[in-house]
């Protein structure tokens, strides 16, 4: 069985040879650029199309660079021990990902993003492309794959943590499987309720035998 060519594409950005040469090549134009620009088609094809990006009007792609790095801040001015001062360490309680599309979301304030990826970092930043979508062009209108962007409630939804990278920071995808999920714990719990096994039927059994334990 043939592959199709967007397996050739993610087989090529995942060479080591590839990203020593012709991907550093590109980090070190992009840093030259300003921070959000927008670009004309997609670096990495596959990961768009996965998305949901098609080539026709309505749809832009914008990558974003952000700074990496831990947040530092203000030093206090009353005594504290060095251990205490609070001063390094602080990580962003948001990922660079949806920190990129929020940015994006702000210099395009007419688009709602529909996706984003990962296409490069250096020693200094991040680099994201973002698929951005005009919700009240025709062609956008007219194609019923994206009629959900018509309904209010999809309104600015990056800043509401409706996208990908968003429901992954407010911690949404963290079942680790069936065995995590709420439902198979209540399940779980359950059966064991019904086998007398959980601790609340020793428990009641403790308080039935209580006579009949010896000296008491």
């Amino acid at each position: 069985m043939a592959l199709s060519m967007y397996s050739y594409i993610e087989a090529t950005w995942q060479k080591e040879e590839w990203k020593k040469s012709v991907l550093r090549k590109r980090l070190i134009e992009w840093r030259r650029d300003e921070a959000i620009v927008r670009i004309e088609k997609p670096t990495r094809l596959n990961r768009a199309r996965a998305l949901g990006y098609k080539a026709k009007q309505g749809f832009v792609v914008v990558r974003v660079r952000v700074r990496r790095g831990g947040l530092n801040k203000p030093r206090p001015n009353s005594g504290r021990r060095p251990k205490r001062m609070g001063v390094y360490g602080y990580s962003p309680s948001k990922g660079y990902r949806w920190i990129a599309e929020e940015r994006a979301a702000r210099k395009f304030p007419n688009l709602e993003v529909l996706g984003s990826y990962y296409v490069g970092e250096d020693g200094l930043y991040k680099y994201y492309e973002i698929i951005m979508v005009d919700p009240n062009h025709p062609v956008i209108k007219a194609d019923p794959n994206l009629k959900w962007l018509q309904d209010p409630a999809n309104r600015k939804r990056v800043f509401r943590g409706l996208t990908s990278a968003g429901k992954k920071a407010r911690g949404l995808r963290k079942s680790r499987g069936l065995k995590g999920t709420i439902s198979h714990k209540w399940k779980k719990k359950q059966k064991e309720r019904e086998l007398k096994k959980r601790h609340e039927a020793s428990k009641y059994y403790r308080l039935q035998n209580f006579d009949k334990i010896p000296g008491k």
